[in-house]
């Protein structure tokens, strides 16, 4: 199965999902509204790949998967895809548009992918005329690294598109988990409640942020604590997502805990900015 990919958004998991669909084989053209986010993709691609090759990492399909890749700035060279994965920040007023210019482009029988955290997939397919061909598919960060991801059917998914969608994930070397559709759907649903009571156990003084975390990963096993994780997901997107889930399920449990909201206002966005509730500067 050789899918011609596209990729709407140069973000962190934009790239990723252009990584690994260039390394599998597919040819990939990879979509953001800047020349310079695109261009700082493109090294971040380049830069991996070099490294992933002398790691031994780098099996899969013979050539060099940064050569598969284009990197363009319209919707509309899309028309050629038979699936395009969205990557959008976790905002309806962003995502909303791309589906309406993806279903505007994207020729009839292509499937339309949201990598999305929370965003009911019914709702963001109500923007295109084409419901049946949207699915979820909720990559993990980072894409490459992570070998499962979460499938999301939405009621109006029709059986082919996730047959096709399941293959399609096989082809580059992810396992899957099939879930129905919902806010947050499973992973979010449950990580963000975690997150954001474990930030409101920090800002109560119940621990600091390295004990909080230790006891996940030392009494429970994780390997990763809920504070680094937000750190490593991004805590504007933690905040985002929490937005979303909030307004969905109209639970005050979801509403970002205010220690969130204050480090997203300094910038302290986690890793991608080098501070968070940890420091990375070092």
């Amino acid at each position: 199965m050789l899918s011609k990919v596209g990729v709407v958004g140069a973000g962190v998991m934009g790239v990723g999902v252009a990584q690994v669909c260039a390394q599998a084989g597919h040819p990939v053209t990879l979509v953001d509204v800047g020349a310079q986010q695109l261009q700082r993709a493109r090294k971040l691609i380049e830069r991996q790949v070099r490294i992933d090759h002398m790691m031994g990492r780098s099996a899969g399909a013979d050539g060099d998967p940064a050569a598969r890749i284009r990197y363009e700035t319209g919707l509309q060279v899309l028309e050629a895809c038979d699936l395009v994965v969205e990557n959008a920040p976790e905002r309806v007023e962003v995502k909303r548009p791309i589906y309406e210019g993806l279903d505007e482009h994207c020729a009839p029988g292509c499937v339309l992918i949201a990598n999305t955290s929370a965003i009911p997939i019914a709702k963001l397919a109500s923007y295109t005329s084409r419901p049946a061909q949207v699915i979820g598919v909720h990559f993990m960060n980072p894409v490459p690294l992570r070998p499962t991801v979460e499938v999301v059917r939405a009621e109006k998914t029709s059986d082919e598109v996730v047959d096709f969608t399941c293959r399609f994930l096989e082809s580059i070397g992810k396992r899957f988990v099939l879930v129905n559709d919902g806010p947050g759907f499973v992973s979010n649903r449950v990580l963000m409640l975690t997150i954001n009571e474990a930030i409101r156990a920090l800002e109560d003084g119940v621990a600091d942020a390295e004990s909080i975390d230790r006891i996940f990963c030392e009494c429970f096993g994780h390997t990763m604590g809920p504070l680094a994780t937000a750190d490593l997901i991004g805590l504007d997107t933690i905040e985002s997502t929490l937005d979303v889930l909030e307004s969905e399920f109209g639970d005050p449990r979801f509403h970002p805990a205010a220690r969130l909201s204050d480090t997203v206002r300094r910038g302290h966005l986690g890793r991608k900015t080098r501070r968070g509730f940890f420091d990375y500067r070092a």
